[in-house]
């Protein structure tokens, strides 16, 4: 078995979705145009996806208020900086300060216009 997606309940799902795929690089590989709008986006290599929805009977995590360490989507970045700067200008809010990991790691985070934590991380050597 291997993961196919993971889920997203988020107050506005259209604007969210649009908004990955103009500044993640996401591509849509299917949306349902009616509640919960439910929007499937995979990542630039095509195996990594996230479903972003907006279940109308479900109030939304608050993802502002969790911790980065409570849940973060995981971007690899070869320039964190620029790339931090960049989402930045587009609409994210930084949560500190790039930050050298043990190993030779780095990473930085921020928060996506509706507060969702995501991860820039620079691997000394790469997972995948």
């Amino acid at each position: 078995m291997r993961i196919e997606h993971i889920a997203l309940n988020v107050a506005d799902p259209l604007e969210m979705a649009r908004w990955y795929v103009a500044n993640l690089g996401f591509v849509v590989k299917r949306r349902v145009m009616q509640p919960p709008w439910a929007h499937f986006l995979a990542d630039e290599t095509g195996q990594v996806m996230i479903e972003i929805y907006g279940r109308q009977d479900l109030a939304p995590p608050d993802y502002a208020a969790m911790h980065p360490g409570t849940l973060h989507l995981a971007f690899m970045s070869d320039d964190i900086a620029a790339d931090a700067e960049r989402l930045t200008r587009a609409g994210c809010t930084r949560e500190g300060e790039i930050q050298p990991l043990p190993g030779g790691d780095e990473m930085a985070f921020l928060r996506d216009p509706w507060g969702l934590c995501l991860q820039l991380i620079k691997r000394a050597e790469p997972m995948l």
